[in-house]
């Protein structure tokens, strides 16, 4: 963020709740305050403090920061944290990002915050950074005190998730699950039921679940309304389409289309699903050793996120590539695996990479330690080793 610092664009830091923006606004409040001409000159606005609470529209948020910086000469630095609990915060925004003395720095936790109408207002005026949780690197970084080898603190991420305050916790099921449990219960509450209005809970819940125990797993909204059904809850297909979008929009999920290699053009039908964190899947369905595929599919789909890919879902013919990553001129196709045990999944992984036509990396990413091994110009990489900042 630091080359945009002074530039006259707004700078809008998004991510799932306890990520880390509160903590990473607070952190660049503290280097500002050092390059400023005064401490007055900087402004930390915590929207979920009790001292901002009369700040609940846009006015009355407009009005305390025109007085905070009434006579002050010089570039003045506004901090907003959970922006979004301002009603209609945007206008306030545009006409303080008007006055040129302004430069400002906004945390949201919901993808709304940047919806068409209001990125329309905002229209070249500002730039989004993505907060995601943590990294295995980073996560190493957290336990450094403690760390033990690569492979048991990979399975301690893969269990208990990235959010940072985990680690003020015991590394144990009860304590961990416990906490991201009460962060998924309030991001349940506050971004969808909340601000979506939401007035079936029940479904919500239920749909969140099957979110959940379908990562990795191709998903329609016509399917999970008639299995809903089938459990009893009466649902149409458009509400169904609605609830997954909130997920998606509360950063629990990210959603991936399918792109059609032959076609050329994503597919309208079917998409999936990964989770930001991994934690809160585990803190209400239980951690379960089956399901270890999807949890490293979704494992890799998140580090390529973190590497500032944007992802699809391939598909040639009725073969299923897991993810196309394309970042500027750059594109590479990856598949990911447990383990490449039998010569039946060496075909499955690498054969749908040897029909692709053109000359992109190709890659398969799995736990076996073949690290720089190539198959056919296809290049093997370990996955704890991609994680850990293993280039592509």
């Amino acid at each position: 963020m630091r080359p945009y610092i002074g530039k006259p664009v707004i700078k809008v830091i998004t991510g799932m709740r306890r990520v880390g923006k509160s903590c990473f606004l607070s952190q660049l409040y503290d280097e500002l305050r050092l390059k400023a001409e005064g401490p007055a000159h900087v402004l930390l606005v915590d929207m979920e403090s009790l001292e901002f609470d009369g700040l609940r529209d846009y006015r009355s948020f407009h009005g305390f920061v025109e007085e905070h910086f009434r006579g002050l000469a010089g570039t003045r630095y506004l901090l907003v944290d959970e922006v979004q609990e301002i009603d209609q915060w945007e206008r306030a925004i545009v006409s303080l990002a008007k006055s040129g003395h302004t430069d400002i720095f906004l945390t949201g936790s919901n993808a709304h915050l940047l919806s068409s109408e209001i990125a329309t207002l905002l229209s070249g005026r500002y730039v989004e950074f993505p907060l995601h949780s943590l990294g295995f690197a980073e996560f190493l970084e957290f336990r450094s005190d403690k760390c033990g080898d690569p492979e048991t603190e990979f399975g301690n991420w893969l269990r208990f998730g990235g959010l940072p305050a985990v680690h003020h916790l015991e590394l144990a099921d009860e304590m961990v699950f416990d906490y991201t449990g009460s962060v998924y219960s309030t991001i349940l509450l506050k971004d969808i039921v909340k601000r979506r209005a939401v007035r079936n809970v029940t479904l919500l819940e239920s749909i969140g679940r099957f979110l959940f125990d379908n990562v990795g797993n191709l998903i329609a909204a016509k399917p999970l309304a008639d299995y809903l059904k089938s459990q009893r809850l009466s649902v149409g297909v458009q509400t169904v389409q609605n609830y997954l979008s909130y997920f998606d929009d509360a950063f629990i999920s990210h959603k991936l289309r399918r792109y059609d290699l032959r076609g050329k053009r994503h597919l309208e039908v079917y998409e999936k699903h990964y989770l930001e964190d991994l934690g809160l899947r585990h803190a209400v369905l239980g951690y379960r050793d089956p399901d270890i595929s999807g949890l490293l599919e979704n494992v890799v789909c998140l580090e390529l996120k973190r590497r500032g890919y944007r992802l699809s879902i391939g598909r040639l013919g009725n073969r299923e590539i897991d993810f196309i990553a394309e970042k500027a001129n750059t594109k590479v196709y990856v598949q990911v695996a447990y383990r490449l045990a039998t010569p039946t999944t060496v075909e499955r992984e690498f054969g749908v990479l040897q029909a692709i036509r053109d000359n992109y990396p190709k890659f398969v990413i799995s736990l076996d330690k073949h690290i720089g091994d190539d198959y056919e110009g296809i290049r093997c990489l370990n996955l704890i080793d991609f994680v850990r900042g293993a280039e592509l």
